[in-house]
């Protein structure tokens, strides 16, 4: 497990010149652009304005990444008629990598691409399963960092809706 935090660290502080960030609560959550996994162009927060956001960095090899993302399913079923929206951010991984486990774990929510893992970086993620709960102005209200369980997602979604 060293193994791997160590060497994700080192992919995301090799993609670009742009110094990680440790993004807190109260903060903006930057902006981004990439490609959703259905091949649209996503806009980080524009395609979401005005709407609470749950931003879900993720990968395949992540030993907590599957459940947790089945458990932010299940939040964001109860919760999308209220507002909420979700968005999985694949870190470093290819179209057919997340695809695949995309479809193999079954959630509905957007699968948006980061091969070079530069969102991450930009977001100060060094470790995976990181969620932020981005409130509809586009401030972070919440994050997660490492396992958390399906009960924690969804006090974090309740606080982004009331």
């Amino acid at each position: 497990m060293r193994r791997l935090l160590i060497l994700l660290t080192m992919l995301l502080s090799a993609c670009g010149s742009e110094p990680p960030v440790n993004l807190n609560t109260g903060d903006i959550a930057p902006t981004f652009q990439t490609t959703r996994l259905d091949g649209m162009a996503a806009h980080f927060p524009a395609a979401w304005a005005g709407k609470p956001v749950v931003v879900r960095f993720w990968a395949d090899w992540c030993k907590y990444c599957e459940g947790e993302m089945q458990a932010i399913e299940k939040v964001y079923q109860r919760h999308k008629g209220k507002g909420l929206e979700v968005i999985a951010v694949n870190a470093g991984q290819d179209r057919k990598t997340v695809e695949a486990f995309i479809k193999k774990i079954g959630v509905t929510y957007p699968a948006l691409l980061d091969e070079q893992a530069k969102i991450a970086k930009r977001y100060g993620v060094v470790g995976l399963p990181t969620t932020y709960f981005v409130d509809a102005k586009g401030v972070v209200r919440g994050k997660v960092i490492g396992e958390a369980d399906e009960a924690t997602f969804e006090r974090h979604a309740l606080q982004l809706l009331n």
